[in-house]
């Protein structure tokens, strides 16, 4: 039985295996039955053991986690926004992918200095001019 991949756009894919989920009461609303059952999921995942991922994609990945970063390297999701078990499952999933596909996207391009053209110099001191004679017409007019 092949392992089910979850393809992150840019950087590959995740195994299904690598994640870890841990159902739990989420609050909200939903009366007893948030009492009852264990819709809220608890998703962990680690980059670093998984290996499915770039170097690059992991780091930024880390960074961009923050607090649901633990100290075993562990990403962690809570998805408690549905009633639903399935839905948070879903939910969880995809904001992990969001958070794994914003972390592969390419460094911006870096902005090379360029100089003004002669001509484009010349152009804005001329207009620098001319703006200047209008403002010194605009003085007092002299009766005599």
């Amino acid at each position: 039985m092949s392992e089910i991949r979850i393809p992150i756009p840019n950087a590959g894919y995740i195994l299904e295996s690598h994640l870890v989920e841990r159902f739990v009461h989420s609050g909200g609303p939903g009366g007893q039955n948030v009492n009852k059952v264990s819709t809220g999921v608890q998703l962990r995942y680690n980059p670093r053991l998984a290996n499915t991922l770039p170097e690059r994609v992991i780091e930024n990945a880390e960074k961009l986690a923050g607090q649901r970063l633990n100290a075993a390297g562990e990403i962690i999701i809570m998805a408690t926004r549905f009633r639903s078990q399935e839905k948070n499952r879903t939910d969880a999933r995809n904001r992990l992918v969001e958070l794994l596909s914003e972390a592969a996207k390419p460094p911006p391009k870096k902005r090379r200095a360029t100089k003004p053209s002669l001509g484009s110099q010349r152009r804005r001191l001329d207009r620098k001019r001319k703006a200047g004679q209008t403002k010194k017409l605009r003085g007092r007019v002299n009766p005599d």
